[in-house]
Order: C-alpha cells, then sequence, then structure tokens
C-alpha cells in the first residue's frame, strides 16, 4: 500500500453538521491539537442549517397571555414571577413524544444540558430573535406543553452551524471539504480510520485516526417526498453496518405534517407555532377530529396521519388531491415578515404562492430519522445489547440512536439533541485520547479494495448491458414511499423487502457513463445509490417484525401499541446471507416517575 496516499489525524470526524462540529470544537479546546472534519459538501452547507423552527430548552422566557386558550399571542415573563416551564416538564414531554420508547435517562440529560447549550450559543455571538426586554425569544411547538422552541426567526439551524463552525475555525480544526467516506474500517472491534475519495481530484485516500466520530445525518432520500437534502443519503449508518456496526431501530422514520406540495421542501413547524391552520378542501381545520386540545401543535406522528387520512378519504387538495392546506393569512403581513421570511420565500419561489394572500399547499414528508447507530449518551458506539463499546467509534445527531427520540421525535429536539451530544462526544474524545490512545495497525489493503470497487463502476460490463443506479434509486424512492410510508402493514412490507432484493441484484450490474477523476458525481450517485440499498433493507425487515403501532411506525393490521411484547429496541445485524438478523434491547425506563401511559393530546 501506497504511504503516499496515507493521512493521520488523531480525531477525524466524518460530517460537519453541528453533532460533528460541536465534537471537533470541544476535543480541540479539550487539548487535542490535532482534529479534522470530512465533509461531502463544503460545512456551512450541511444539513443542520436547513431546520427552521427553532432549539428547545425551558427558558421560561414567554407564556401565553391566555394560558386557557388553544392558541394565541405570547408575552414575556416579568422577571421574579414564577416560570411556567422546568426541565422536568420537558422532560415529560419528550418521553411522551417518543412513544414511551425514549431512554429515559439519556432523555433527562439532554433537557437538563439544554439551557446551558442555549446560553452557550448566545455567548458565542448566536444571533437569536429576541423578546421586547431583550431576551432569547420562544414560540411553540408540537407535543410541547409550553412555549420553549428557542429561534432566530425561521433561519434556527443557520445561524446555530455559523455559529459552532466559526468556533471551530477558531479551535484550529482541520476541515476537508467534498471528500467522500467510502470505507469504515473496523477490525477486532476496533474503529481504526477509513478510505475516502477526495472529490475535486477523483484520488483516494486512507484516512488513519485514534477516534472516529460519525455525524453524518439522516437518510430522507430513501423516499420519494422528501425534506432532505439530496446529499442525505445515509452514508454513516450504511458504512458502519458495512462494518459490523448493528443498527438500531430503524423502522421508525418520522414524517413532517409540511413538506410543500410536489416538493417536499420543509415549511417550518414554525408556521404552525406561530398560528397557522391545516385546513381541508371543505375549509375544515380537522385537527380537532384528531387531537382536539392540541390541534396543530400536536406531535409530527399524529399531524401527518391526520392529513393523510383526510387525503386518503377525499378530502385533499389540489388537481390529484394529494395535498393538504396551510393557511396563514390571518397571521397578518408583519408578523409574517417578521417570523417566517424564509417560508415565505420558499412558497413564492416553489409553489408560486405568497401566504401572506393565499394559502400554501402542503404534504407528508420523509423527514427524520429516529434510528441509527447505537450510541450511549457520550456519543460512544457500542455494538450489542450488553452495551459492548466499538473502541475508537464514536457518533450524535442524526445518524446516530442514543436514544432520545424513542419512537417519534418532538420538533426543536433535534437540533438540540445534535449540539448536546455532539459537545458530550468532544469531550468523551478528548477523554479517549488524553488516556494513551494509539494508532492501531490496518490489516489487509482497504485502499487497494476501494480502488477495484471505483474500477468496476467504471468497467465495461462483459454482456454489453448496463444498470443505471438512477433507475436504481428512482424505483427503490417509489416502493419505499408505497410501501413504507406513513401507513404500513405486512403485505406492504414484504413487498418492499422483495423489490429492495431485486434492486440489489441489478445493481451488481450498475455501471456509470463518466470515466473522469475530477467531481465525478455519476461515481457519487452509484455510491449513495449503494447505501440507500443498504439500509432500506434494515429498515423495511425490522418494520415487518415489529408487529404493533407505535409513534412513526403506524400498521394498519396491528393498530396499537403492544407493550407486552415491544416495549423494547430493535437492533439490526448485519448478515450476508439472509439480511438483517433482528435482536432486542431494554428500555430505560423510570417506572416510578414516567412510567408508559395512554398517549393522547
Amino acid at each position: 500500500m501506497s504511504q503516499s496516499s496515507d493521512i493521520t489525524h488523531d480525531v477525524l470526524v466524518v460530517g460537519a453538521g453541528l453533532a460533528g462540529t460541536w465534537a471537533a470544537m470541544i476535543a480541540s479546546q479539550a487539548g487535542v491539537t490535532d482534529v479534522a472534519i470530512l465533509s461531502k459538501l463544503h460545512p456551512l452547507r450541511s444539513h443542520s442549517g436547513a431546520a427552521q423552527g427553532g432549539i428547545a430548552a425551558a427558558l421560561n422566557n414567554v407564556r401565553p397571555i391566555n394560558p386557557n386558550e388553544k392558541r394565541g399571542d405570547l408575552e414575556p415573563i416579568p422577571p421574579g414571577d414564577d416560570p411556567i416551564d422546568s426541565w422536568e416538564l420537558h422532560m415529560k414531554d419528550t418521553i411522551k413524544g417518543s412513544a414511551w420508547l425514549g431512554d429515559q435517562n439519556a432523555i433527562k440529560i439532554m433537557v437538563q444540558d439544554a439551557i446551558d447549550i442555549v446560553y452557550t450559543y448566545e455567548h458565542m455571538g448566536c444571533v437569536f430573535s429576541r423578546t421586547p426586554d431583550g431576551r432569547i425569544n420562544q414560540r411553540r411547538f408540537g407535543g410541547h406543553s409550553v412555549p420553549r422552541a428557542n429561534f432566530a426567526a425561521d433561519w434556527t439551524g443557520h445561524v446555530l452551524l455559523h455559529t459552532v463552525y466559526e468556533q471551530a475555525c477558531k479551535q484550529g480544526v482541520k476541515f476537508y471539504s467534498e471528500w467522500y467516506a467510502l470505507d469504515l474500517i473496523v477490525e477486532d472491534n476496533v474503529c481504526k480510520g477509513l478510505v475516502a475519495i477526495d472529490i475535486t481530484t477523483g484520488e483516494l485516500h486512507l484516512m488513519r485516526a485514534k477516534a472516529v466520530m460519525f455525524g453524518t445525518g439522516g437518510y430522507g432520500r430513501a423516499w420519494r417526498i422528501t425534506s432532505n437534502a439530496t446529499a442525505n443519503t445515509g452514508d454513516g449508518v450504511a458504512l458502519a453496518y458495512n462494518a459490523g456496526v448493528p443498527l438500531m431501530d430503524m423502522e421508525f422514520v418520522q414524517f413532517h405534517p409540511t413538506g410543500l406540495y410536489r416538493h417536499g421542501i420543509l415549511m417550518s413547524e414554525a408556521c404552525r407555532g406561530e398560528g397557522g391552520y391545516l385546513v381541508n378542501n371543505s375549509g375544515d381545520r380537522f385537527m380537532e377530529d384528531y387531537a382536539p386540545d392540541r390541534m396543530e401543535l400536536a406531535p409530527r406522528d399524529i399531524v401527518s396521519r391526520s392529513e393523510q387520512t383526510e387525503i386518503d378519504e377525499g378530502r385533499g387538495v389540489e388537481a390529484d388531491g394529494q395535498g393538504i392546506h396551510l393557511d396563514m393569512r390571518h397571521l397578518g403581513h408583519e408578523r409574517i415578515l417578521e417570523r417566517l421570511p424564509q417560508v415565505r420565500e420558499i412558497a413564492l419561489k416553489f409553489a408560486g404562492v405568497d401566504i401572506i394572500d393565499h394559502p400554501a399547499p402542503i404534504q407528508p414528508t420523509a423527514h427524520y430519522s429516529m434510528g441509527g447507530i447505537p450510541a450511549d449518551v457520550n456519543g460512544q458506539v457500542i455494538r450489542d445489547a450488553d452495551g459492548t463499546p466499538v473502541t475508537g467509534f464514536y457518533a450524535a445527531g442524526e445518524c446516530a440512536c442514543i436514544s432520545v427520540h424513542g419512537a417519534n421525535r418532538l420538533g426543536t429536539n433535534s437540533l438540540l439533541g445534535a449540539s448536546v451530544f455532539g459537545r458530550r462526544a468532544g469531550y468523551a474524545i478528548a477523554e479517549f485520547i488524553q488516556g494513551g490512545a494509539q494508532l492501531q495497525p490496518i490489516q489487509g489493503n482497504p485502499l487497494e479494495r476501494n480502488r477495484q470497487r471505483i474500477a468496476r463502476f467504471k468497467s465495461d460490463p462483459a454482456n454489453g448491458k448496463t444498470e443505471s443506479w438512477a433507475a436504481v434509486a428512482r424505483e427503490l424512492k417509489d416502493t419505499m414511499t408505497t410501501n413504507v410510508g406513513i401507513f404500513r402493514n405486512e403485505t406492504r412490507l414484504r413487498k418492499a423487502l422483495d423489490d429492495i432484493k431485486r434492486l440489489q441484484e441489478h445493481f451488481g450490474q450498475v455501471r456509470v457513463m463518466d470515466k473522469s477523476a475530477r467531481f465525478n458525481t455519476d461515481i457519487l450517485g452509484a455510491l449513495e445509490t449503494k447505501h440507500l440499498l443498504t439500509f432500506s433493507e434494515v429498515i423495511a425487515a425490522s418494520a415487518l417484525a415489529r408487529t404493533e403501532s407505535r409513534g412513526a411506525h403506524s400498521r394498519t393490521d396491528h393498530d396499537a401499541p403492544d407493550n407486552g411484547n415491544w416495549l423494547k429496541h430493535t437492533l439490526a445485524h448485519p448478515n450476508d446471507d439472509d439480511g438483517p438478523t433482528l435482536s432486542y434491547k431494554a428500555v430505560d425506563i423510570d417506572w416510578d416517575n414516567h412510567p408508559p401511559e395512554v398517549r393522547k393530546y
């Protein structure tokens, strides 16, 4: 193996969103001098920047003017008044939102750290929206009992990402922008580095590190309609799985209620937090029939199912009846321009609708991945139900399953979880490095193995025929949308698994047209499609096995939670012959204070 292609760092972080950048920044602050981040995009294009509505924390800065009304404006809480919020209430809301599948020890850490993380952002210079007396402003969000979403208009993720990126640069973190991870090297349960391609040159590199951390984000691109960016192809979870690490709770995929009709582009939950209505083709606010206490601000799994039911029963909007109207006209010109400027711009550009004067067409869209790489509260990746660590491997953010979101994530807990557990992973990594971690020798020749893999995509097949990765991806997205969507059943899930197996076989004949090296997006598309096929099989198999409905996993043939049999996490272990092998892991529950209840809103 050519040593000239080797790159060595103490810490290598894959993914430059909030989780990865927090981890790198903190490890560097804690005294680790050689920290690098690898990103397939420029860091400031990471998908954390697309989050709009807010980051949750019980700051007690605002309260409803009339707490007895379902909606209404907010006012600042005068200093010294009794608070209306607490980390305990935030914890209770999160546990209920998770349908009791979230690990309560991890949830407690997240909500307790929330207040400090938001004030840390503020002290680093994050430009939050403000109350009239200068405090961080808060708005309502679905599933939260009180206003708890700390926001910067509808650009919250954008400003958080810019803030932490600046601090990472200040700490001397090195960034490999437009580099793509091809292969994670885990040998004898020790993570030793990875193989990556420099997209700008096409050159492959062996990147060795004492510790590797994944903050690679979600995988919504497995569905046809999604709020996720084109880069969200689940690379991290697929690489971990291919390296022998199990995936956890992959059946739980959240569909956001308000993706822009036909596009999926996110129309922030802030629209409903500010008082927007959901109406059907008769102009009825139908959420009164599904969640009368919370209406449009019920948790996302409930709102999305309600919308889909309205659509399926013929009460949808648009020519094909597949949409719902999001009506914000009553909020008025001034409030929309102040609080929802990005949302207005998106609706204007992509739907030709000005939300000041007209309702916007929306539909449920694949949005967030509750499952992922199993990790503890310090980001340490684990490989089994006993918590056995994978030495030197860490994960946080959407690619990880810690699990604070359980079966359904509450809005604004994503930016929070990525920040809290990215920071905790940074401290844990620093302790690991400073405790004497060493670079480990690598067996075999992973660099040459991956060079041959790339060469196979460029080779001409013997029979003269070729499969298009784009066609394979399109078929996969169709079957995932039809059969592994909001509503599932055994027949649909088996059909999805059959389709995925067939597409995996077809992928073996995929060849690319572009034979060049520099910026070969044809090769990247093929690699990403292989990752989509890998984890989609895990999602469908895990969903088929879970014969209950819980949170975002809704089975029409098993339409209720089954705590007796299914109050447990799924672990899917790679098995080359027959697809994933499933095992299960207990949920951490405080039975004295937060036992499972009937989940009503």
